[in-house]
């Protein structure tokens, strides 16, 4: 377990916390967000591919952020918005810090090789994705200029899901 993401707590923006039984077994998408950028209509590209894939054991999981001075909102604020602009219903979790000593665990697992097996990546800017398998480990990355429905993201997304749920 320690190289995997069950190792991290996380918080949603209403003030509950995800537990390893919500995301074992899942194929997660982790995108840090912000509602103020550019690359914000993301949102709804995110949302349907959650919709199209949720039921073959896809999780997107929002980590709203201000570290790129883009996130205005708090709380269940940033889930309104979302929900209400772009239609999102996949989890977000509170607001979260990206890099530096108060960054959210799971971001210094994606920065160092060592931690994850895979790569060493730390958010250039809001929208960065992270592709977890089934086993709870670090599969890919993807900048943030590459869009959610891009084919290289969904042919990941499509492989991962294809892996069996380890028992």
């Amino acid at each position: 377990m320690d190289n995997t993401i069950y190792q991290f707590n996380y918080s949603l923006t209403n003030g509950k916390e995800l537990t390893q039984a919500d995301l074992e077994g899942k194929v997660i998408l982790m995108v840090n967000t912000a509602t103020k950028c550019g690359h914000t209509p993301q949102l709804e590209t995110l949302e349907l591919l959650y919709k199209k894939y949720k039921d073959k054991g896809l999780l997107i999981l929002g980590f709203p952020s201000d570290q790129f001075a883009q996130e205005p909102l708090e709380g269940e604020n940033i889930s309104e918005y979302c929900s209400i602009n772009f239609g999102v219903s996949f989890p977000m979790l509170q607001k979260t810090k990206l890099k530096g000593n108060d960054a959210h665990p799971v971001f210094n697992y994606f920065a160092d090789e060592k931690l994850n097996g895979k790569f060493s990546s730390k958010p250039r800017w809001n929208f960065y994705k992270y592709l977890i398998g089934r086993d709870g480990k670090a599969i890919d990355y993807f900048w943030t200029y590459r869009k959610p429905d891009n084919s290289k993201i969904v042919k990941a997304i499509e492989k991962a899901l294809a892996q069996p749920v380890a028992v």
